[in-house]
């Protein structure tokens, strides 16, 4: 958390945001609140099908809400869009790479995209691809990376720009220990310089060792938020694990 706590402008805020999908019956997201300071690394859970996924989606001005106010490092979601793509990142879920290119084209690509150039871009380049430990392989095709190798890269994409806040679903998924254990240490060190993140994830352990609050969200809202250990103790419960099928059940979402 940033050491000047609440009299520092929040990084996120969410006020009643709702989200309705045309002929999509109940809305995704619905009366949905939340607050994220800045410097914090800020859990978002729920089960599949809760609206995390348009929840980050309307964060990052890919989905316009259709009600409530979101506002985003001062900006006005909805009204202030280009000036908050240039201070966010996105880690998605999905593998955003190209196959075909190399690690290097990759992020000269995305580069560029951010407004990246010249010496500036290829130290940015080498920073990400050290930080990532692919330096020995930024000439190699991501076609022929392991699936660790690629969530890492799609990391370094989505940090190339040092981006104030930066998004991260789901960004470990699918990858062997060492890779996972890799990520979460990095972005340790990216919150400790100041980053701040909103995180989603299914492993709870993640939560646990990485978020200093986080927000459950079913059925479109925020039903609890706290830091994992404040959650646990009000909820009278061993883990997290335990206190999120407590608060959204067990049965099946998929």
């Amino acid at each position: 958390m940033s050491p000047e706590g609440d009299l520092v402008p929040p990084a996120l805020q969410a006020e009643g945001v709702v989200k309705q999908y045309p002929g999509g019956g109940a809305p995704a997201v619905e009366g949905f609140d939340v607050t994220v300071r800045q410097g914090e690394l800020f859990g978002l859970l729920g089960p599949n099908g809760a609206g995390k996924t348009t929840v980050i989606s309307m964060m990052t001005t890919i989905l316009k809400p259709s009600g409530g106010e979101m506002h985003l490092l001062g900006f006005r979601i909805g009204s202030d869009n280009h000036s908050i793509k240039k201070c966010i990142g996105l880690v998605p879920q999905e593998i955003a790479l190209f196959q075909e290119m190399t690690a290097q084209e990759n992020l000269w690509f995305f580069g560029r995209l951010y407004g990246l150039s010249g010496a500036r871009l290829r130290e940015r380049i080498a920073d990400c691809l050290e930080f990532i430990g692919l330096t020995d392989r930024g000439n190699q095709k991501v076609i022929t990376y392991s699936g660790g190798m690629k969530r890492r890269l799609n990391l370094a994409a989505g940090i190339l720009h040092e981006p104030q806040l930066l998004f991260l679903d789901e960004p470990t998924v699918g990858i062997d220990a060492q890779s996972r254990n890799l990520i979460m240490e990095k972005l340790l060190d990216l919150n400790r310089c100041g980053m701040t993140m909103v995180y989603t994830t299914h492993y709870m352990e993640e939560v646990e060792r990485l978020c200093c609050r986080v927000a459950i969200m079913d059925r479109g809202r925020v039903i609890g938020e706290g830091s994992p250990r404040e959650l646990i103790n009000q909820g009278g419960c061993m883990s997290l694990e335990e206190l999120f099928l407590s608060m959204t059940g067990k049965r099946l979402r998929d």
